[in-house]
């Protein structure tokens, strides 16, 4: 049955997860408030939405606010029965096999992390977290253990301009050429042009295996839903296993222009490169975008610069609208992280001997009280400066497009950050910029800050 906007049917798997216990279908369709019902309807409906130009999770489950679906169990196996689904998703009323793919990603993801993650109690925690985050990216079958580092990580904005959308598909077209696969945060935008670049690549190569992988996690799935290019999603529990998974999975790690996301990617990057058990491992960073975009680099250097010093911006390169020397220094980056890892019997598929210090895994869920607590001066080390800015670039994401910030933000007002004068005037100053060229949202005209810089006495938005 369907409607202009919205689509009711049953969706069989193709080729895995084909049976559930009794009990796992249970726990997936559990309304209780331990029950994982609304996290699995909430990804699911994310899927479904696939195109989305809406980057606020709060506004897609109310546009959404009919969708329900449940898992039945049939004598050949499990069927997911939706009703009132996006009908973007569907052609001629048969749903999309992409999207049908992610959907039973979400199911297997929802599942496993809650039955299978979380039990390592005699282990350090940090150790725990890492041994968490392999677990779950081998379960999704994602660690190919026998082919050379070639999957590079792309960052960037899902709220650019066409501009800086084509040039990062002019990248990805590269990357492809070179038989590169893809990583992204699987949403719209810098996410999906490298992918779509590569795809065309991969096929003038004739690379039918090649990989596009989506890492998301529930806080943003819905603000970012998978573009249609993924062909291997994952939802990690929250953001910080996320970005883990990215930096151990992915080999190289290319930056386009983006908003606050884009910067908390960067500092968690570099906040991890700068300590000192990682100096010496080779992980190539390059900032990339086309011409007209050297503003925004210029204010991601400066405030580096700034806030972590000249010895963090040595950590990666800038490049401007050259996609060819791009993809030509990643790939003389990957064979240096090809070298090095033979030479230190690392193994090609997950980066085991980066250290990533507990600060950068350890949840942050941004409160007004948490973050108004956070040190933001130089008298700590800079990679712990680097997590606690990451933090508070994480919560200004979160009061941009997530559902419980949103609503932090409607009933207390906007997050208040202060620190180190000098440091807040840096701070102030790179989110102004971000929103000077409409970086925070795709609907920039109505943004609004959810948040305020406090330099001395003064409070500014």
């Amino acid at each position: 049955m369907t409607t202009d906007q919205f689509v009711t049917a049953n969706i069989t798997p193709l080729d895995s997860l084909n049976t559930l216990s009794p009990i796992e279908v249970a726990r997936l369709q559990d309304r209780n408030q331990a029950g994982l019902y609304q996290l699995f309807r909430q990804c699911c409906l994310a899927v479904l939405n696939c195109g989305s130009e809406v980057d606020s999770t709060k506004q897609v489950l109310e546009m959404y606010q009919d969708f329900d679906i449940q898992v039945a169990q049939k004598h050949q196996g499990i069927q997911l029965e939706i009703a009132n689904a996006p009908a973007s998703a569907f052609v001629d009323g048969e749903i999309i096999q992409g999207i049908r793919e992610n959907l039973f990603s979400v199911v297997r993801d929802i599942l496993y992390v809650g039955d299978e993650v979380g039990q390592d109690n005699q282990l350090a925690e940090n150790v725990a977290i890492t041994n968490q985050v392999f677990q779950i990216l081998r379960h999704a079958q994602a660690i190919e253990p026998h082919i050379k580092p070639n999957l590079v990580v792309c960052w960037g904005g899902h709220s650019i301009g066409r501009t800086e959308y084509e040039y990062t598909k002019k990248v990805g077209y590269e990357l492809g050429l070179r038989g590169f696969g893809v990583c992204t945060g699987c949403g719209p935008g810098a996410m999906k042009g490298p992918m779509k670049g590569a795809t065309i690549a991969h096929a003038k190569q004739r690379i039918s295996d090649a990989r596009y992988v989506g890492i998301s996690e529930p806080g943003i799935i819905a603000a970012e839903s998978p573009n249609p290019i993924v062909n291997e999603l994952i939802i990690m529990p929250d953001i910080e296993k996320r970005l883990e998974a990215f930096v151990r999975l992915g080999h190289g790690i290319i930056v386009f222009p983006g908003g606050a996301g884009t910067a908390e990617e960067i500092l968690y990057m570099l906040g991890v490169l700068l300590h000192e058990k990682n100096h010496n491992i080779p992980l190539p960073l390059i900032f990339t975008g086309p011409a007209g975009s050297e503003a925004y680099f210029e204010t991601i250097d400066r405030f580096v610069r700034q806030t972590l010093g000249d010895k963090a911006a040595e950590r990666y390169q800038i490049i401007v609208d050259d996609p060819v020397e791009v993809a030509s220094q990643m790939k003389e980056g990957l064979q240096h992280v090809t070298q090095y890892r033979k030479a230190t019997s690392e193994s090609f598929h997950f980066n085991w001997q980066l250290h990533i210090p507990e600060t950068f895994q350890q949840p942050f869920e941004p409160t007004h009280e948490k973050m108004a607590e956070l040190n933001l001066s130089h008298e700590q080390e800079d990679y712990q400066l680097a997590s606690n800015l990451r933090r508070a670039l994480s919560g200004i994401v979160a009061g941009n497009v997530k559902a419980q910030g949103i609503q932090e933000i409607e009933t207390h007002g906007p997050f208040e950050l202060s620190g180190d004068p000098e440091m807040m005037r840096s701070l102030d100053e790179l989110l102004a910029s971000f929103v000077e060229q409409r970086r925070m949202k795709i609907n920039y005209q109505e943004y609004k800050p959810c948040y305020r810089i406090r330099v001395g006495d003064a409070a500014e938005a």
